[in-house]
């Protein structure tokens, strides 16, 4: 039994800690903290000695957070928003605003929405620079994995801050021309389908396919919305698009009006200690103004 003792943490403790809990694994944290697995081995087992208290389960899958750990985690992000804000506060001008920005969306929202606001932004702040992470999972704004997810959601996390952009309106699409199923081939069952795989299980789009076509099988799965814009347009087939990728696609004609059930929501978010970060609110205020839903 580890014995206990008067130990007085520092901010380097408080860092190996939250830099555990954000990687799950010595590897993981060393590469948070610029040290190597054995370093951040070494400093944890120093502190858990000095409190008398372990930190984390070690297991199969990594190490697990306790109550305590979790606790510190929460002091060590509120240290590091004010060592932010700080450094932040320092720089006067808005052309000063420098720093990464990570964003967490799909691959659609992407590059249908995202990036063209980004490339204005950054005439605005050349300083800043960019990690966007694409997938379909919502990434940890908690654990600080991004800074700011713009996420199609219709019931986006409670402990998240954010501002709804507006619908994601959808309809069905087919190639332009003669490679082109038409809307009658739909509704005879003549055209193949292109649709998201498993990995979209409760898309609104194959929620809408199941009910209004619950016979059909499509020809081509893929991982994402994109995928399916590039094989319609290549004539593979019909697929349900949203309406702000599709629609200035000469490639591309909608073959239905917008389906109502198939909308969801774009959602802008952030974690209410990140929303304050100068290069986090710089970003957020962007592209709050700019991105806009037809």
């Amino acid at each position: 039994m580890i014995a206990k003792t008067q130990y007085k943490m520092t901010p380097a403790d408080l860092a190996v800690v939250l830099a555990l809990v954000r990687g799950s694994s010595l590897a993981g944290a060393g590469e948070r903290v610029g040290a190597d697995a054995s370093t951040v081995f070494r400093s944890l087992q120093r502190i858990e000695r000095g409190l008398g208290r372990a930190l984390f389960e070690r297991t199969r899958a990594g190490y697990i957070a306790t109550e305590l750990a979790t606790q510190l985690a929460e002091h060590a992000e509120q240290l590091e928003a004010t060592l932010e804000a700080a450094r932040s506060a320092v720089e006067t001008a808005p052309a000063q605003v420098s720093g990464i920005v990570r964003i967490s969306s799909t691959d659609t929202i992407l590059h249908g929405l995202l990036a063209p606001a980004l490339g204005s932004l950054q005439q605005l702040h050349p300083l800043l620079s960019f990690d966007l992470h694409t997938g379909n999972e919502l990434v940890s704004l908690t654990r600080r994995d991004a800074d700011i997810a713009v996420r199609a959601t219709k019931r986006p996390p409670l402990h998240l801050v954010g501002k709804q952009i507006g619908p994601i309106r959808v309809a069905l699409y087919g190639a332009s021309g003669r490679r082109g199923a038409s809307l009658t081939d739909v509704e005879a069952g003549a055209a193949d389908w292109i649709a998201p795989d498993e990995a979209l299980p409760e898309h609104p789009s194959v929620i809408w396919r199941k009910r209004a076509y619950p016979k059909v099988l499509p020809r081509y799965r893929v991982s994402s919305i994109q995928s399916v814009l590039e094989l319609v347009a290549l004539g593979l087939g019909v697929g349900i698009l949203p309406l702000f990728l599709a629609e200035g696609r000469r490639d591309l004609t909608r073959l239905t009006e917008p389906l109502e059930d198939g909308e969801t929501e774009l959602w802008l978010l952030t974690h209410p200690e990140s929303r304050h970060l100068r290069r986090v609110s710089a970003v957020y205020s962007h592209l709050a103004q700019t991105l806009r839903m037809p």
